[in-house]
């Protein structure tokens, strides 16, 4: 009799891991399209532009601020109406919108209708990614901590694959096909996406065993001071990051040939292929804000590099930084909202992540006129200042939180489930 208990264990065990291997997947076709192709693949397609339909460097920073605004106003929608972020059907037409907007770009030759329907790109894909990302971090709770990163990876595998088809594309047709083969591969991944399960509904709040309105008090101050660093930090890397992920192909194929440009936006898809796994993995050991703040530190470098080395060893070790970085600083920072449990944190990140992307674009665009080396140092400098926010965020970072334990009847307290509340021990 003792024996056969073991294998329903196991056999239960493995459904759910098969279970959450699907969800992983999902989400990532989902990010893929939303992001790496619907929000990153305008970064290899626009050199295209500027010499096949006469975009102007400063059109092309105004067509960028376009999607993150557009991106903002998605984001503001999951914070505003949080039952947004549990629909189905809403999930559905956002990715639906997306495939629309990229197979509309050839159509015209209008820098007003090209800035709507990166707009509208930018609020599907916001949209989108703030319903997977919620998602993954409400139905993987109980699983380890770097699976939901495997998904996150799927931002990656978008950008390899729009970026080597854009580097296919160009050398026998133009601009027009690139934007059509960008939307044919987002319908693809669209497929996959289709079934994804939003996050639930939440669940009452557990009993707990007393008041305590003084250290409650206590405790969301800490928490708001430090989610306050996060905040700042991650809406800073928003300004940093989009400048290298807007212009940085157009900048290195200002030093170089045509085509080690959109080669290394290849390469930084395929760095952030499993960047945001090894991240989350090495959050298990060492504290979130710690790894934040060396990936910030990382990234700037790579940002730097292209506007102090013109040589295609400069560019490709730029690809690898700023992919290993770029993605896997959004899992830590979106996981360690998600640690400190503050109220509808991935919206209220996106949100300033958003904002960090229109200001980016705006504050470089006049460096834009010679070039752009001037604005990947101030994009790399921005990126520092983030790191140090994450620093500050370090200090005193609450590794475990202790909740009410819902299985215990009385109430009585319980340590926070590994999949999202628990850290590293070390730094």
């Amino acid at each position: 009799m003792p024996l056969r208990n073991p294998l329903p264990t196991a056999a239960k065990e493995a459904v759910s891991r098969h279970a959450a291997w699907g969800h992983i997947l999902q989400a990532a076709a989902a990010l893929a399209a939303a992001m790496g192709v619907g929000r990153f693949v305008f970064t290899p397609i626009v050199p295209l532009m500027h010499t096949q339909a006469r975009l102007s460097p400063g059109a092309g920073a105004h067509l960028a601020t376009a999607n993150y605004v557009g991106y903002l106003v998605g984001a503001l929608a999951g914070i505003l109406a949080p039952s947004l972020v549990r629909s189905p059907a809403l999930l559905r037409t956002s990715l639906v919108v997306l495939v629309g907007s990229l197979a509309a770009m050839p159509v015209t030759h209008s820098t007003a209708l090209w800035m709507m329907l990166r707009l509208l790109a930018g609020v599907a894909s916001a949209l989108v990614f703030v319903i997977a990302v919620s998602s993954l971090f409400s139905h993987l709770r109980e699983h380890p901590a770097h699976l939901p990163g495997w998904a996150f990876g799927g931002v990656g595998a978008g950008i390899a694959l729009s970026g080597l088809l854009v580097l296919a594309v160009r050398s026998f047709a133009d601009w027009r096909a690139a934007w059509w083969a960008a939307a044919l591969l987002a319908a693809l991944l669209t497929v996959q996406a289709w079934n994804l399960r939003p996050e639930a509904a939440p669940e009452p709040p557990a009993a707990t065993a007393g008041p305590d309105p003084v250290g409650d008090v206590a405790r969301t101050a800490r928490t708001g001071r430090r989610f306050t660093a996060l905040f700042a930090s991650y809406t800073l890397e928003g300004v940093g990051y989009i400048v290298a992920g807007t212009f940085l192909v157009a900048a290195i194929e200002q030093g170089s040939p045509g085509w080690i440009g959109s080669g290394a936006w290849v390469v930084v898809g395929l760095a952030a292929l499993p960047s945001s796994a090894l991240w989350a993995w090495l959050g298990r050991r060492w504290s979130r804000p710690g790894l934040l703040c060396a990936a910030l530190v990382i990234q700037a470098v790579g940002i730097a590099l292209p506007a102090l080395f013109d040589s295609v060893s400069a560019a490709l070790i730029s690809a690898v930084l700023f992919g290993a970085t770029f993605i896997g600083i959004s899992t830590l920072a979106l996981g360690t909202g998600a640690h400190l449990r503050f109220p509808r944190s991935v919206a209220l990140l996106t949100a300033g992540y958003s904002v960090g992307q229109i200001v980016g674009p705006l504050l470089v665009a006049p460096l834009l006129q010679h070039g752009y080396r001037q604005a990947l140092l101030l994009a790399s400098g921005v990126v520092l200042a983030a790191a140090v926010s994450a620093a500050v965020l370090r200090s005193g970072f609450p590794h475990r939180i202790v909740v009410a334990h819902p299985d215990l009847p009385d109430g009585r307290s319980g340590t926070a489930k590994r999949g999202a509340a628990t850290e590293g021990r070390a730094g």
